[in-house]
């Protein structure tokens, strides 16, 4: 006996255990629940909030910690000073959860000072305080005395607005032995009681029977309720009426209109009269129904009383009786469903709101708490909130059906500095309804402007074997600031490249963002630099943001490929290369093969192989792109026993870089043959070799011809001019005397003639420049020019030549006039000098604008002396010779310009 208390005193332990755990679980995600008997008076204890909160009775008063009031029935308080939620009025189940098996009252506790909701739940329990009451409380029945034993009659059942063990258990009949009492259990465990019929009636020996029927409940102690039952015994009546329909189901929406006709019951009697007369009543109909639903008796036609309401009942069933006049009946049930109509707005209730908010909240701040409700069901019950406009604030399902308003990402008073946040919700219904509420938060400034740059990443493509310090691209931020804390610069972040530190290949510039390569990158070692540049503004403290940029290194042609075989001949190796094909090798057959690489990459590694050179150009053929080496036909007798390939390897590259391989092909039958080969070819070279030399030596022996060509034309050049010195130089000069008063004098005027030209003669000949004067003749001699301006005629000096003055130059002064030289209307008989022999350095001298002229142009002005022209003037015997010296001029003439002037036209 011990042990069994023991065990039971144990198990009531842990399930004490159990609940607390559960109740502070439940406390420890904002959730309450307590649980009270009915019937409990105003002020009863039902639980202590602030001990299961764990909230001091001081911060429960301080934090504002209320009931939420939602315009219905307050059933509980909270009490500020011992934190203890009590009841706000008498409870009654049966009343506030009629047909529940179960009822849960529900409410809310906010804490304003921590923005949170705790939701309540408080069950109901049941006391037996309802006896089983039947809805009729007597009954009278009419039974033909030829109604056979065992018929069954169906009663009233007994309604217990209690439930479990206090609701209705059993029933009990008294008062006749000719009856007895059956039952029925449904599907739903509800018991129906039927009277049964046990033992034959007889009218003449008992007219009336009195019966009695007890129902009791099972609570402690038992309640009963009681129904008196009169029978009275009729003469037969043998046909019963019988509805259509035992079972009717019917789906009307919420909002049809009062007075309409929901159902129609029929019921047939075959009897006449009295007996086939049918009425319609209620058998069996709940409370809340009766208030909805009336039954015409005559036609049996089911209305409806007043509005129906899907919130406050979704189903209605009743059971109907058709009766004739002689007492017999039939039962049908009627089974009515109420469909929901969206004639409910959600209903939305902001329980507390901030007024202002600072820009720098972080992402989650909770700015409004909202409690959002509909009293239909099914989608039109689901509510959806939602906010109106780009706001940065967003909804967060909070407990229950409260909904936070929560910052969605950093705000920026820069940007708006008040939002008018509506709130929207919606059901689901067709049309929906919807409701709002409209909540106004100001923002308050702080430095939050971070820089943001234009792109969100960067990428540029540079080619290798770029020069140092070139430009890559520039990265740009703005910041929204203004002032110190809108000034950007830019730095680069940590890391590195192929072990070096990143700032070796790459550097940012401050205060423009322009980022340049410090080396040449190569696209063989470094393919792609990736790299976070950092724009940091000046506020303090300083914001920054980084950006990803990524350069890619784009390959050059600057590889040529590489041979790797045939490998190259080193210097002094034998002979390397050498491949073996059989002289009775079919068209097609593979010889060799020349392998070689690319370091490039892309099309620029893209190799193609052609064949530059053979011994036998039809013998032998390469593949494109396999580069293998191959028969272009059977070798013949007469072919040589040894060629030579030169394959020419080119990549695709622009320009295309290429190499070289050298193949030689021995046809042979045998290895042994190839050896004999080899050794009988060692000392001869290859007959392309010789050509090759034969042609350098061609090309280097008309080199030499045009040389010497050139050397003995220079010759003759230098003869003719040194000819042309013979007379002998002068020691004075002429001044003042024009040229063209020589103009006459045959000799003269012919040996004037062919130097009558302006020369310009420099240290660099490719500089110096001559200007041939144009032909003319006239009738007159020309005014003796102005003594102030003399012009000077060949003998002028060097001394003349740097500019001194005329009269410091050593010689007589010669004025002829045009009578002493007699050489009137002399100027019919030949050309006339037109202007006197001047270097173009000498002229510019006079004038100032130029340098004199070299040393060269000097010599040349002194070739001819006064002497000589004196004596041309005087002897006879030079005119005799003037024909002569005529052919000589032209002649000259026709030869060109004298070497050494250095003269162009």
């Amino acid at each position: 006996m011990c042990t069994a208390t023991e065990g039971r005193w144990g198990r009531t332990q842990r399930a004490l255990l159990c609940c607390v755990l559960v109740a502070a679980w439940e406390a420890a995600w904002g959730q309450l629940r307590y649980s009270v008997p009915e019937e409990l008076p105003k002020g009863s204890f039902v639980g202590d909030v602030a001990k299961d909160l764990a909230l001091q009775l001081a911060a429960l008063r301080d934090r504002g910690a209320r009931i939420l009031d939602r315009g219905k029935t307050r059933y509980f308080a909270l009490h500020a000073n011992s934190g203890h939620l009590v009841t706000a009025e008498r409870l009654d189940r049966e009343q506030l959860c009629e047909g529940m098996q179960r009822c849960v009252l529900r409410c809310e506790v906010i804490v304003e000072g921590e923005m949170k909701v705790y939701e309540i739940e408080v069950e109901i329990t049941d006391i037996n305080d309802n006896a089983p009451r039947f809805g009729e409380s007597e009954k009278e029945l009419r039974m033909s005395e030829i109604t056979a034993p065992g018929s069954r009659f169906s009663l009233s059942k007994a309604h217990d607005p209690d439930v479990g063990v206090n609701s209705l258990q059993s029933y009990e009949l008294s008062g006749d032995e000719h009856f007895s009492l059956s039952v029925q259990v449904g599907a739903d465990g509800e018991k129906r009681p039927e009277l049964v019929l046990a033992k034959a009636l007889d009218r003449e020996e008992a007219a009336f029977h009195e019966l009695v029927l007890r129902a009791m409940d099972g609570g402690e102690p038992s309640r009963t309720g009681t129904a008196r039952i009169h029978v009275t015994v009729l003469d037969a009546n043998d046909n019963a009426p019988v509805f259509s329909q035992a079972v009717s189901a019917v789906r009307v929406p919420e909002d049809v209109p009062v007075g309409s006709t929901l159902v129609t019951l029929t019921a047939t009697d075959a009897d006449d009269g009295l007996n086939g007369d049918v009425k319609y009543s209620f058998k069996e109909i709940s409370t809340k129904a009766s208030k909805v639903l009336d039954l015409d008796p005559k036609t049996g036609s089911l209305k409806l009383l007043r509005s129906l309401d899907f919130e406050e009942g979704d189903s209605y069933q009743m059971e109907v009786q058709a009766h004739d006049g002689g007492g017999l009946s039939d039962t049908a049930t009627i089974s009515i469903s109420v469909t929901d109509v969206n004639d409910n707005a959600p209903e939305l209730t902001v329980s507390s709101a901030l007024s202002e908010i600072s820009e720098d909240a972080p992402p989650g701040t909770v700015v409004a708490l909202l409690h959002v409700q509909d009293r239909d069901s099914g989608a039109n019950g689901e509510v959806r909130c939602s906010l109106v406009g780009d706001v940065p604030f967003r909804l967060r399902s909070s407990v229950g059906s409260y909904y936070s308003v929560v910052t969605a990402r950093e705000l920026d008073r820069e940007e708006v500095s008040a939002y008018n946040v509506t709130v929207c919700a919606s059901d689901g219904g067709s049309p929906s309804l919807r409701s709002s509420a409209v909540l106004a938060l100001r923002v308050l400034d702080v430095n939050d402007n971070a820089p943001v740059f234009a792109e969100a990443r960067y990428s540029a493509r540079l080619p290798e074997n770029n020069a140092e310090g070139a430009l890559v691209l520039t990265v740009r931020a703005w910041d929204a600031d203004w002032g110190q804390n809108a000034r950007v610069r830019y730095r680069l972040a940590e890391g590195r490249v192929r072990g070096a530190p990143l700032s070796s290949y790459v550097s940012v510039q401050a205060e423009t963002g322009a980022l340049y390569a410090l080396r040449s990158f190569d696209y063989e070692e470094v393919r792609e630099v990736g790299l976070w540049v950092r724009a940091e503004d000046g506020g303090a403290p300083a914001l920054s943001s980084n950006v990803s940029v990524r350069l890619l290194i784009v390959d050059e042609n600057d590889n040529a490929p590489q041979v790797l075989y045939p490998p190259a001949a080193a210097a002094g190796a034998g002979w390397t290369g050498v491949e073996l094909a059989p002289r009775s090798a079919e068209p097609g057959a593979l010889v060799a093969k020349v392998v070689a690489v690319d370091a490039d990459a892309g099309q620029n590694a893209w190799l193609s192989y052609e064949l530059a050179k053979a011994t036998e150009p039809g013998l032998f053929r390469v593949g494109l792109h396999s580069g293998e080496v191959r028969t272009a036909r059977s070798p013949l007798a007469r072919d040589a026993p040894r060629h030579s390939l030169v394959v020419v390897v080119k990549d695709q590259g622009r320009p295309a870089l290429s190499a070289t391989a050298t193949l030689t092909v021995v046809l042979a039958e045998s290895v042994a043959e190839l050896l004999s080969e080899l050794g009988s070819a060692a000392a001869p070279a290859e007959p392309a070799g010789s050509l090759t030399r034969w042609l350098v030596l061609a090309v280097a022996a008309v080199s030499c011809l045009f040389l010497a060509f050139l050397l003995l034309l220079l010759a003759l050049r230098l003869r003719r001019w040194r000819r042309s010195q013979l007379l002998p130089p002068a020691s004075g000069a002429l001044r003042g005397v024009p040229a063209s008063h020589f103009v006459g004098i045959d000799g003269v005027r012919a040996f004037l003639h062919s130097y009558s030209h302006e020369v310009s003669l420099t240290a660099d000949s490719r500089k110096s420049q001559r200007r041939w004067a144009a032909d003319s003749c006239c009738n007159t001699l020309p005014a003796r020019p102005p003594p102030d301006k003399a012009a000077p005629l060949l003998g002028e000096d060097a001394a003349g030549a740097r500019g001194a003055p005329p009269d410091a130059l050593p010689g007589p002064r010669f004025e002829p006039t045009a009578a002493a030289l007699g050489v009137s209307g002399a100027c019919s008989a030949g050309r006339r000098l037109r202007a006197p022999l001047f270097t173009t350095e000498e002229r510019r001298g006079r004038s100032g604008a130029l340098q004199p002229a070299p040393p060269a142009a000097a010599r040349l002005s002194r070739s001819l002396s006064v002497s000589a022209i004196v004596r041309a003037a005087s002897g006879p015997a030079v005119r005799s010779r003037a024909p002569a010296r005529r052919r000589n001029r032209r002649q000259r003439t026709a030869a060109g310009p004298e070497p050494g002037t250095g003269t162009e036209a």
